[in-house]
């Protein structure tokens, strides 16, 4: 499948401007620069009221160590806070302090509006279309 620059198909294509995204932090509600890393953390914490770390580790698919390493750098921004679970000791609940609440809230519209502006664009069977072919794209990088 060729696409429309060069040899480049438009997977690769795709693929690579993901990619060029991932590199580049961005300013949400207010907030100061935030890696892909940042958010996306924020954004795992800010689908629940409080996680643990663990869970918050598996959600995103990284060991518990690095799990920690971002909440630091998220503490340290005032966007997160660690709190002892009360039931156990060994265990630290993650939430979102106001500002993270804020950036949160800032992506969840990113992504929103984004949605809205390609639905727009590929009209309701077009969008279908897209969600199938994405959903067996994930499926396949699953395998």
């Amino acid at each position: 499948m060729q696409g429309g620059r060069g040899d480049a198909n438009p997977l690769g294509r795709l693929i690579l401007e993901i990619r060029r995204l991932e590199r580049n932090p961005r300013h949400y509600g207010g907030v100061g620069p935030l890696t892909p890393t940042e958010i996306h953390t924020i954004d795992a914490i800010g689908r629940e009221d409080g996680i643990l770390m663990s869970e918050l580790a598996a959600r995103l698919g990284i060991t518990k160590g690095a799990a920690t390493q971002i909440i630091g750098r998220l503490e340290a921004k005032a966007l997160v806070r660690r709190t002892p679970h009360p039931g156990d000791s060994r265990s630290v609940i993650v939430s979102l302090e106001e500002q993270g609440k804020a950036a949160h809230k800032a992506h969840e519209e990113l992504h929103r509006s984004f949605y809205n502006q390609l639905r727009a664009e590929l009209g309701a069977e077009g969008i279908s279309t897209f969600e199938e072919g994405i959903e067996k794209f994930i499926a396949f990088l699953k395998k």
